[in-house]
């Protein structure tokens, strides 16, 4: 006989327990603590390694070449290495959360070549006081360069931007070490500079200093609008090569100077300055291309006519009898830094303003 189905039945219906998500072992976070600990020491360690010789430079060498403050004159002396150790830190500042060194273990190959770069900066520092570069000096000067005993100043700073370039390949690989690859490209450029201006004195490095006469002609111009009479003459010579002299008076004409004015002088070591430290700032910035590029160029353009008021105030303070070659060597080139410095925080400040002002 068959069994009669029910239409409606219960199903008893049993509840599964919940799958709980495995905790990480206690293994596991050592190793996460130890990796974040790994990696805060290598963003701060190259930043220690050349503190240590700079700090040994500036006891031993509280003076350039020449006589005067090499810690605050910014042409042929050591001031940026103060301006290098702010680049780095503010890039070390940027991307610290975004940063994974590829040292893994303190006692790894990568780990040990890292450590042994670090050391490097003060190696060179200790061998060039106690060995020094006079046979290389010496001979350069035999050679006929203008600025032989200048030479190991420039050679500084080319062993300490291949040196922290070495550290931060080492640190992070390629692809991460590019926005650390712009503070190394400052300290070349420098260094670059400072040999051209060594090798090739004055006005006789043409492809800069075909770009002083328009910047002499609008200083002139400055100088003839706020009162004084200017005088602009071209002069040749052998040894100094192709550079534009200011002939200025006062209003009384009882007060002359003169001056010729070279490329380190013109500022296009200020212009190159602001490009390094402006692309860096602006691989970070999140913003188009095409405001970049507006960005950039505003920059430049007021670090140019930044540079021309700094020509104006030299012979504005000679001609008033003041201590324009003080001027000329620390006060003056400070226009151009302290404008570099402070366009990243007129950027984002204006970004600021902006959204504020669309969000109301």
């Amino acid at each position: 006989m068959p069994i009669p189905i029910p239409i409606c039945s219960r199903v008893r219906r049993t509840s599964l327990p919940e799958a709980k998500s495995p905790e990480p072992s206690t293994d596991s976070n050592v190793t996460i603590l130890r990796k974040r600990r790994i990696d805060t020491l290598i963003l701060i360690l190259p930043i220690a390694a050349f503190s240590i010789p700079f700090a040994t430079l500036f006891l031993l060498y509280p003076q350039s070449f020449d006589g005067s403050p090499s810690w605050e004159g910014t042409w042929q002396g050591r001031f940026f290495y103060v301006f290098f150790l702010w680049i780095v830190a503010l890039v070390s500042i940027l991307r610290r959360t975004e940063l994974q060194s590829r040292v893994d273990r303190l006692k790894s190959p990568r780990a040990i070549a890292f450590f042994t770069t670090l050391a490097l900066p003060t190696i060179y520092v200790g061998a060039t006081n106690y060995f020094g570069l006079g046979i290389i000096t010496a001979e350069l000067g035999r050679q006929g360069v203008y600025h032989a005993r200048l030479i190991p100043l420039a050679t500084e700073y080319i062993v300490f931007a291949l040196s922290f370039e070495l550290l931060v390949l080492l640190a992070y690989g390629v692809a991460a070490a590019r926005p650390f690859s712009f503070s190394a490209l400052f300290l070349g450029l420098v260094g670059l500079m400072y040999i051209i201006d060594d090798v090739y004195p004055g006005g006789r490095f043409v492809p800069f200093q075909v770009l002083v006469v328009p910047t002499a002609t609008l200083a002139a111009t400055v100088l003839n609008n706020i009162g004084y009479q200017t005088t602009m003459i071209l002069r040749t010579s052998s040894q100094l090569g192709y550079m534009p002299t200011l002939i200025v008076r006062d209003a009384t004409n009882t007060s002359r100077v003169a001056f010729s004015i070279a490329w380190p002088c013109a500022g296009i070591e200020s212009i190159l300055i602001y490009t390094v430290t402006v692309l860096m700032f602006l691989t970070f910035l999140p913003a188009s291309r095409r405001r970049k590029v507006v960005y950039f160029l505003v920059g430049a353009l007021v670090t140019y006519l930044v540079n021309i008021l700094r020509i104006v105030s030299i012979f504005v303070v000679a001609i008033n009898h003041g201590d324009w070659m003080r001027f000329h060597n620390i006060y003056g080139p400070l226009y151009s830094i302290i404008w570099i410095v402070s366009y990243p925080a007129i950027i984002i400040g204006t970004q600021s303003l902006w959204k504020f002002i669309k969000s109301h």
